[in-house]
C-alpha cells in the first residue's frame, strides 16, 4: 500500500482504487480533535477530486477505534471564549466532516475494532457500510459527561438508520452495547473477528472498485436523496451552538459549586 500523504493525527496510503485512513493517535483513544477533524476535511476533499478514489475504508490504530471527542479540548475553548464560539466553529467542522462522507461520491466503509465511542460512533455512522468485530463495543455516554449528543447530526442519522425506541433508551441512559446488539440496530452491517476484519473489508472491496464510478455515484445521490426526503427537519445545522450552550453552562455550574 503506498502512501498517500504525510497527516499528524492519520495515517493515510492508497491500495489500487481503495484509500485507506486510519486514525492513528493511540495514545489519545484516537480522540476527535480539531486537527483529526481538519485533516479529515483534508483527505475527503482530495479523495473526491481523485478519480481513480473508489472506495474510503475508515479505521483506528491501536485497542481501540475510537473514543469520542476531547474533553480537555472543549475544556480549553471554553477558558479562551466562554461564550462558546471555538465549541460552536468545532461543531460546525464535525457536520461539515459528516456530511462529507455521507456525500462523498466514493463508497465508505468503517472497519471498527475495540471500543467506538461518542463522536467516533458518529463518524462510523455516517460511512455507508459498517463491519464490527465480536468484541468491539459501543457507546453514547455524552448525557453522562453533562453535554447532549449534539455533534455533526448523529442523532439524526442514528434515528434513520436505527429507530427512534431504541436509539431513545441508548441516548438517555448512556448503555453500552455489543457488536450483537449493534447490528440488530444496523449500526453494523457484518461482525467477524478481530483478525478477520480485513477479510470482509476485502471482501467488499474487491466487487465495488469493479463498479462502474457513473453507476456508484448515481447510486449514492440517489440513496442520500432519498434519505433527505424522509427528514422532515434537521437540527443538526445548529448543533454547533446548542453544543457550545450546553458546555458553556456546564462550565459556568462547575464555578458556583
Amino acid at each position: 500500500m503506498a502512501l498517500y500523504r504525510e497527516f499528524k493525527t492519520l495515517a493515510v496510503g492508497q491500495d489500487g482504487h481503495v484509500l485507506h485512513v486510519r486514525f492513528n493517535v493511540p495514545e489519545s483513544g484516537n480522540a476527535i480533535t480539531q486537527d483529526v477533524l481538519n485533516e479529515l476535511l483534508t483527505v475527503l476533499g482530495a479523495a473526491r477530486d481523485d478519480t481513480d478514489i473508489r472506495v474510503l475504508v475508515l479505521s483506528g490504530a491501536g485497542e481501540d477505534f475510537c473514543l469520542g471527542g476531547d474533553l480537555r479540548e472543549y475544556d480549553a475553548l471554553l477558558a479562551e471564549d466562554p461564550a462558546g464560539a471555538g465549541i460552536a466553529t468545532l461543531g460546525a467542522k464535525a457536520r461539515q466532516v459528516c456530511d462529507a462522507l455521507a456525500t462523498a461520491d466514493l463508497v465508505t466503509v468503517a472497519r471498527l475494532h475495540g471500543r467506538v465511542v461518542g463522536a467516533g460512533l458518529a463518524l462510523a455512522l455516517f460511512c455507508d457500510l459498517r463491519v464490527g468485530s465480536d468484541t468491539s463495543r459501543f457507546r453514547m455516554p455524552e448525557l453522562a459527561v453533562g453535554i447532549p449528543m449534539a455533534w455533526g447530526g448523529a442523532v439524526a442519522r442514528l434515528l434513520q438508520e436505527a429507530g427512534a425506541a431504541r436509539i431513545r433508551e441508548l441516548l438517555l441512559l448512556g448503555t453500552s452495547f455489543d457488536a450483537v446488539t449493534a447490528r440488530d440496530l444496523a449500526v453494523l452491517h457484518r461482525i467477524a473477528p478481530e483478525h478477520e476484519l480485513d477479510q470482509v473489508i476485502r471482501e467488499w472491496t474487491g466487487p465495488l472498485v469493479r463498479r462502474s464510478p457513473v453507476a456508484l455515484r448515481v447510486t449514492k445521490a440517489l440513496l442520500n436523496s432519498y434519505a433527505a426526503a424522509s427528514r422532515l427537519a434537521d437540527a443538526s445545522i445548529v448543533e454547533g451552538e446548542l453544543l457550545a450552550a450546553a458546555l458553556a453552562a456546564r462550565n459556568r455550574t462547575r464555578h458556583e459549586i
